[in-house]
């Protein structure tokens, strides 16, 4: 009953918002733009000329990319729809901006997109973790009992949203990044503070604002590599903040983010913070090594990546 309430609910939306113009959707993308991996965005603009598109599947593949993804979402939350809460699901959002209007928005960022094969390259490794901690979130929130897997799936696909931006802008960025993951700092921000006054938390912060996404994500972003002092502080008070950032630190360090950003070969932040963020989920080491062998076998696993 309360399913076909909701249907009703967005199709109602759909039926009496308006499409969006070309001249709303320029604006629309306007401002922060992170570039879409070229091969999700082959195989949307695929489906957009299937006799029948399918918006699930179109959903699915603006899922596993950053950019697309807080641009709808930008869209969906914005006060053109007028929706009471802010949403985190893009399957709902891609539901009530309909075919037409995410076609649009897909167009208009291919138009802005052309990069060259070493931005590529450089992005690719932003890319590949994105989508995994995505997934990984999802997957550990619910199994920790989070009761909202679309919030952790959310932060963990854009938590890291300043590093694309920092890529494209710093022409060493990368060997900062790197840097900045050693054992010689006490927080992975610490190096990119001293060397461009900011980090990529700062900067993914207002990237997230910018998207109109849920003021606790953003502010999860923005402290993401500041949490020591709010698992000692929330070490016995459940909270969703502190909950998801475990969900999101857990999830880094499975899916081998020190590894692929980092180039390290150890996770020199959860050595620091992981006892503590398995003691506030109920967790422990057995249960870590546990959800490691089950994504490894999802193909998820920091031994995927060599470093050389």
């Amino acid at each position: 009953m309360l399913s076909k309430l909701i249907k009703g609910l967005i199709f109602h939306v759909v039926m009496t918002v308006s499409e969006l113009s070309a001249e709303q959707i320029q604006k629309i993308l306007q401002g922060i733009s992170i570039p879409p991996q070229p091969q999700i965005m082959v195989d949307l603009q695929m489906e957009q000329v299937m006799p029948d598109p399918d918006l699930d599947r179109i959903a699915k593949l603006i899922s596993q990319d950053v950019g697309l993804s807080g641009t709808v979402l930008k869209v969906v939350n914005s006060p053109f729809y007028g929706l009471t809460n802010k949403i985190t699901s893009i399957r709902q959002a891609v539901s009530i901006l309909g075919m037409n209007s995410v076609v649009n928005i897909v167009n208009g960022i291919s138009i802005k997109s052309s990069l060259a094969d070493e931005k590529i390259k450089a992005l690719t490794r932003f890319w590949d973790t994105a989508m995994d901690i995505a997934m990984t979130s999802a997957t550990i929130a619910k199994q920790v009992g989070y009761p909202h897997p679309d919030n952790a799936y959310a932060l963990g696909l854009f938590h890291n949203a300043g590093v694309p931006l920092l890529m494209q802008r710093v022409d060493n960025y990368i060997e900062i990044m790197e840097e900045s993951y050693s054992e010689n700092y006490e927080r992975v921000i610490d190096f990119e503070n001293a060397q461009l006054n900011t980090n990529h938390a700062v900067l993914g912060y207002f990237t997230a604002k910018s998207w109109h996404l849920p003021k606790l994500l953003c502010d999860i972003i923005a402290e993401h590599h500041s949490c020591k002092r709010m698992f000692s502080a929330d070490r016995n008070t459940e909270n969703d903040r502190t909950t998801l950032m475990a969900i999101l630190k857990m999830a880094e360090h499975i899916c081998g983010l020190y590894r692929i950003l980092g180039h390290q070969e150890e996770d020199y932040e959860w050595r620091d913070i992981g006892d503590m963020v398995l003691e506030y989920l109920g967790l422990n080491d057995y249960d870590l090594e546990g959800l490691k062998e089950s994504f490894a076998e999802m193909g998820i696993s920091p031994a995927n990546y060599g470093l050389s």
